[in-house]
Formats: structure tokens, C-alpha cells, sequence
């Protein structure tokens, strides 16, 4: 499985129109490769650099295994049937807030991905370790992460 984006390669500096000096939009992501039998794929966004530990940027899950392609701003979530549902990051918020790290180093963004084989459970607005636990009672089939660059 993998994660990727015609806006940024791994490890490199994701472009200021995806944070909070630009349009602050989520990237563009394609999915790729995914497994046989997956039900739901999870998508979580944190940055492990920030200065009170991991701060989360995007938590979304049931997101259907259709949908493989996600174009700026992930408009493709508000026209699935089904929505996914999506998580309070550390902005309060329950949508894709963009990188916005104070001055210094570069600032790692782990898009992570996991394909799941069941859906889950979970109300709207939920935090991420409650979506991380309820992974954990069922199977990760498989997972792949894309990690971007950002610095003031």
C-alpha cells in the first residue's frame, strides 16, 4: 500500500499553500496499492515535532476503499455517501488544519494511512487516540505513511 502526492515527495517541503501561510487546503493524496478485503481506510495527519509533543492536523476515518483520490481541499469527502467521519485535531477543529510550527527546524508531517477490514464505530468529532483504539479491535491490514517538510 502507499500514500502519495503530485503536491509533495516524501520527505520533502510541502508547499505553503497546504498551511497556515497559504490557503491552508488539504494536499492533494492518492491512494495506491490497497489491500485485498479492506472495508474502511483511516487517515491521520501529526506532527511529532511539536514543542508539547505530537500535535494532530487531520483525523478522518471511513473512508471508503472507493476512494482513492483526493484532489485540494478533499472536496471528493463532503460527495461520498457515506461522509467519512473526522476527528478534533489539536486546533480544535474537525477538518484538515495545515502545518503552522513556530520558527526554527523543519517540522515532519506524517500523513499516515491504514486500511482497516472492518468500519468503525466512532461518533463524529472524536479524538484521535479514540480512533487509534478502536483500531486496535480490528485488523490493520496494511499501512503507509508519506511524511512532508515544513518550517517558518
Amino acid at each position: 500500500m502507499q500514500i502519495e502526492s503530485t503536491a509533495f515527495e516524501d520527505h520533502q517541503f510541502i508547499p505553503a499553500k497546504y498551511t497556515c501561510d497559504g490557503e491552508d487546503v488539504s494536499p492533494p493524496l492518492k491512494f495506491l496499492h490497497l489491500p485485498q478485503g479492506v472495508k474502511s481506510l483511516v487517515l491521520i495527519v501529526d506532527d511529532p515535532d511539536a514543542p508539547q509533543g505530537t500535535f494532530d492536523h487531520w483525523i478522518v476515518w471511513n473512508i471508503a476503499p472507493q476512494l482513492i483520490e483526493l484532489t485540494d481541499g478533499a472536496p471528493e469527502f463532503t460527495r461520498a455517501s457515506p461522509p467519512p467521519k473526522q476527528g478534533v485535531n489539536h486546533f480544535q477543529k474537525s477538518y484538515y488544519k495545515g502545518p503552522c510550527p513556530p520558527p526554527g527546524k523543519p517540522h515532519h508531517y506524517h500523513f499516515k494511512l491504514y486500511a482497516l477490514d472492518a468500519i468503525l464505530s466512532l461518533p463524529e468529532g472524536s479524538a484521535k487516540h479514540d480512533v487509534e483504539a478502536a483500531m486496535k479491535k480490528h485488523k490493520i491490514l496494511d499501512q503507509a505513511e508519506l511524511v512532508g517538510l515544513y518550517q517558518h
